[in-house]
């Protein structure tokens, strides 16, 4: 069965990594992810993935910096 699209762009929320942990990136649940990707990638269709980084800076230790700027830093 030939794919209905070439390529795709997939776009996945920092937090959707996280899993039931809700923040950091949980391995198990990043396979899990993966599985259907690369079903996609083996029928021959280029996958793009874009990750939110909002998370990774709102969970650091942010020192001085606000909660909306870490927000803003993440979507650059």
């Amino acid at each position: 069965m030939q794919p209905k699209y070439k390529r795709i762009l997939l776009k996945l929320s920092g937090e959707s990594l996280a899993g039931n942990t809700k923040h950091g990136i949980d391995f198990d649940t990043v396979l899990e992810i993966c599985k259907p990707i690369k079903k996609c990638v083996d029928a021959g269709v280029e996958v793009a993935i874009v990750v939110g980084g909002g998370n990774f800076w709102r969970g650091r230790s942010s020192g001085d910096m606000d909660r909306t700027r870490a927000d803003h830093m993440g979507m650059l």
